[in-house]
């Protein structure tokens, strides 16, 4: 029943008035619950993913050793610590007459001791690596992890330190060449560590996003069949982690030599051991073209092979070479990864005149 003094439109607008309060009441409580579902599922995700995290450190990630440099590092004691050293360790006896005088100590520095602090803080930001974990989650089927990396801004490398480069080429702070080529550059941040001493700085990368970091920076970007066309040749060469992951490593080594400067040009070579290559095609991971074989299953048993034969086969001899950690920031499972890189200062060998 309607009240007397109300006329035929405000009834009417009092109805509709009525029905949207209903649906309204009706409708919250759905969405209330949608909410508290959608929130009751972010933290379940975030939950299996810091237990899954807990115990992937706990148990399997984290070596002793590991353990060892953090607790250091935070307790603010000496990082050079034994275990620290087992990343630098060699046995200079084991590698030859030929190579033991060329082998150079390295031990953890300022530099690389701020890469590994830098990579546990970031690690630690759980919404970042949440949101990392989610994107990769979905773009992995279609997408390289370099190239998601990339867009994410993360997974940055560490090879050496800029006392480290120094030390390989035995140049001063002030020294400065004329060209450096970076092949498989990366985000850049090792060429950063370079490219201070030099006038130009080359760089090619195959991964879109990171070719666009690269950019940012002001590199000169070159296309990975172009820099050993461009009609110049370069100071220093960097090949950095790269031949284990080339379909024609010795192709490759042989394009490097061609294009160095005569008499001072040299190679700059970071090479995982124990030595096992794999090249992406599509999607797929399949054994390079050229396969190198290296003999030995030691640090210092496949640097000895590495030298004698491998180099020496494409006209390549060592000047200098060293150990050191090959550092990637970590994720949601760890802080930080590491493999065992050998690195080589490489120089064009001298011709036999007879």
């Amino acid at each position: 029943m309607y009240a007397p003094s109300m006329d035929k439109t405000q009834c009417i607008y009092r109805i509709i008035q009525t029905d949207d309060v209903d649906v309204a009441v009706t409708a919250a409580p759905r969405l209330q619950m949608r909410t508290l579902l959608f929130g009751a599922w972010v933290v379940f995700y975030v939950s299996v993913l810091l237990v899954a995290r807990r115990m992937w450190v706990g148990k399997y990630s984290r070596s002793p050793l590991t353990r060892t440099l953090f607790t250091n590092a935070f307790t603010g004691s000496d990082l050079n610590a034994h275990g620290v050293q087992e990343w630098y360790r060699c046995s200079p006896d084991l590698l030859g007459e030929k190579i033991q005088p060329l082998f150079v100590q390295s031990q953890l520095d300022e530099e690389t001791q701020a890469f590994l602090q830098r990579s546990v803080e970031k690690s630690g930001w759980v919404f970042t690596q949440l949101y990392h974990s989610v994107f990769s989650t979905i773009f992995s089927p279609i997408v390289s992890r370099t190239s998601i990396n990339g867009f994410l801004g993360r997974g940055s490398m560490f090879v050496f330190s800029q006392d480290q480069f120094r030390q390989l080429l035995q140049i001063s702070p002030d020294w400065r060449g004329e060209r450096l080529l970076d092949l498989g550059a990366g985000d850049g941040g090792v060429t950063e560590v370079m490219g201070s001493h030099f006038k130009e700085v080359y760089a090619t990368e195959v991964s879109p996003p990171m070719r666009w970091q690269l950019q940012r920076k002001n590199y000169r970007l070159l296309e990975i069949d172009e820099w050993p066309k461009t009609g110049f040749q370069y100071d220093i060469i960097s090949c950095l982690n790269l031949l284990d992951r080339c379909d024609q490593p010795f192709q490759l080594l042989r394009d490097i030599k061609k294009s160095l400067v005569p008499g001072t040009g040299r190679l700059i070579l970071a090479v995982v051991l124990p030595f096992q290559p794999y090249v992406e095609i599509r999607g797929r991971w399949v054994r390079p073209a050229e396969h190198i074989r290296l003999k030995g299953t030691t640090w210092e048993e496949q640097v000895k092979n590495l030298s004698d034969d491998i180099f020496h086969s494409v006209g390549l001899e060592v000047e200098v070479v060293t150990r050191l950690p090959y550092l990637c920031e970590g994720d949601m499972h760890q802080d930080y990864y590491v493999l065992d890189d050998a690195v080589f200062v490489l120089k064009p060998q001298e011709v036999d005149p007879n």
